[in-house]
This record gives structure tokens, sequence and C-alpha cells, in this order.
């Protein structure tokens, strides 16, 4: 897999060729000396249990891990918090609204995309809903599914850091 920065060869800001690695994350160009750094992206994903006490856990509708499983959640937009992305992000994948977002913990992951390894950090948020009948799959999710917490098999989640957040999750409300 390629590193975002390594697509990079001509400096973004006058054009050089002479843009070049400067640190693990970071490219210069020895023309100007624009140095552009690679940092992670920002994304969320939401645990939300019904009145059974079970998990909503979705199918990826997309790659990377296309048909394998998730849990809510999604991508950070410029200028939005990570509130409001966990809100948003809900919504448009479960048509579910969210009433209470209790941020829990973050993890470090690499998403691959397009043969890019981009780094994320994902924060991960205990989400109370309004209704859960008005649940529904949409966007990037085929399919969604309430799964008690003892039936959870993490292998079966495509993301490492939603197998690394579930595996932390479950064993804090244990």
């Amino acid at each position: 897999m390629i590193h975002p920065l390594d697509k990079l060869t001509f400096c973004p800001s006058c054009g050089s060729k002479h843009f070049e690695n400067e640190t693990p994350k970071s490219k210069k160009c020895r023309n100007c000396g624009f140095e552009m750094f690679q940092n992670a992206a920002a994304a969320v994903a939401a645990f939300i249990r019904n009145d059974k006490g079970e998990l909503l856990v979705t199918e990826r509708n997309c790659d990377p891990g296309k048909g394998m499983l998730d849990l809510p959640g999604g991508f950070s937009d410029i200028g939005e918090t990570s509130e409001e992305t966990v809100v948003r992000e809900i919504k448009e994948e479960t048509h579910l609204e969210i009433t209470e977002a209790t941020y829990l913990f973050s993890l470090p992951n690499i998403y691959l995309y397009s043969g890019l390894r981009v780094p994320t950090l994902d924060f991960f948020y205990e989400c109370k809903v309004k209704d859960i009948s008005r649940l529904k799959a949409a966007d990037d999710v085929s399919s969604c599914q309430w799964v008690k917490p003892e039936d959870i098999h993490t292998e079966l989640f495509a993301l490492r850091s939603i197998r690394h957040g579930l595996t932390k999750y479950l064993e804090q409300a244990k």
C-alpha cells in the first residue's frame, strides 16, 4: 500500500519537482520551502443499544471490507465536530436520531482507500436514540442488525480500530 504523500511528486505551492520526504509524515519543497504534513483524518463510531441490551451492528456496503460487519459511523467533514459527525453519520446510515452521545475513547487506525494507507483517529461514542423503530440501512450500509454482546465475534468486523474498540467496550461493560 502507498502512503498518501507518495502520490505527490510536485510541490503543491510552486510546482517544483523537488518535493521530497522530510520526515515520515511530511514532504518539503527544496525550491520554495513549502512543507506538507499527512495528519490523521477524524472518524467516529457509535455503540447503540436497544432495550434488550443488544448492540446495533451494520454491514458495510463499500470497500474496504464490503460485506463485513461494522459499527455505524464515518468520517468527519471539514468544520464539523466529532459530536456533530456522530449525529450526522448515524442519521445517514440508519435513519436514527441521536438524543445523547457520550464520548468514550479514541483509537488510531489505518484506513485502506484507493490503494492508499490513510491514517485516521477514530472517536468512539455511546449513543442513545429517539426511536429505534425508524432503523433502516442507508448510505454506505447494506443492513443493520441487533446483536447480543455475547454473540459478537470481533473477527467478523472489517476495520482494526472497530475490532479493538468493540473489545474494549465489551470488557468495560462487564
